[in-house]
């Protein structure tokens, strides 16, 4: 059970109909938050609130809500309505996780500018969008807030034939730095959380590589990948409207990867 309490607070998870933003969305919920997932394909989203709904009936009376809206967070137009559907069903935001993302690969000499903008405009346009609505109506409401990007360690170690993940994700710190200090004046918290090899459908492709599994184990200090639910502890922790001295962090969570 976690030591942070969430309770009466609204978070919006993009992407959060699975991998680490269901286990973003499942945490804070855990903790006491109404959550509200985004997401593009809407049997998932389905799947999600129906996961999500039930762990808050066991929960009993006053658990938290739960609602999902399909939204592809690279459409301005779809951001900008799913906000307000989102304050609408909630009655407000006080947390948004930027999580959306998609992956790639390819050699850097042969990568198109359409394969670098079918990345770039859900990784980084869309947290830009998201950011950009929650912001405007956490100033506006009066009343701080969190804001959290999910980057990656991609952004700080070499990813050859991921340049335009991996721009999209060390972008994102530059952004949340920034509003990290433009921010403050209205209580608004903004932080960063890199998340190394984790259990994801994104990811999960990979393992059966063996030689690649044991290579990415092995330089990793705790001997083995992250799990959503590891990434969901630290989403927490970010959220919690009483820790109002913490801004501007990146917050490394890959097991001890990027230093070993």
């Amino acid at each position: 059970m976690s030591t942070y309490d969430l309770t009466g607070r609204v978070a919006v998870v993009t992407g959060g109909n699975g991998g680490i933003g269901l286990g973003i969305a499942e945490a804070l919920q855990g903790a006491g938050a109404s959550v509200v997932v985004w997401g593009r394909n809407a049997d998932k989203n389905a799947a999600a609130a129906e996961h999500l709904t039930a762990t808050a009936t066991a929960a009993g009376a006053g658990a938290p809500r739960v609602h999902a809206i399909r939204c592809d967070v690279s459409d301005e137009a779809q951001v900008v309505a799913a906000m307000a559907e989102s304050i609408e069903v909630m009655g407000r935001v006080d947390c948004l996780v930027a999580n959306a993302g998609i992956g790639g690969w390819s050699p850097f000499v042969q990568m198109t500018l359409e394969e670098w903008r079918r990345v770039t405009s859900v990784n980084f346009d869309g947290a830009f969008l998201s950011l950009r609505e929650a912001a405007r109506h956490m100033v506006e409401r009066g009343e701080g807030g969190s804001l959290i990007a999910i980057s990656s360690v991609s952004a700080i170690h070499g990813a050859p034939a991921m340049e335009h993940y991996a721009g999209s994700k060390a972008g994102l710190l530059a952004v949340m730095r920034g509003l990290a200090v433009e921010l403050a004046r209205h209580r608004i918290r903004c932080n960063s959380m890199l998340p190394g090899w984790t259990h994801t459908d994104m990811l999960d492709a990979m393992t059966v590589s063996e030689k690649f599994v044991a290579n990415t184990v092995g330089r990793t200090p705790v001997r083995r990948w992250g799990d959503p639910a590891d990434m969901g502890k630290v989403a927490v922790f970010l959220a919690d409207p009483t820790l109002s001295f913490h801004t501007g962090d990146c917050i490394v969570v890959d097991g001890g990867y990027s230093i070993y």
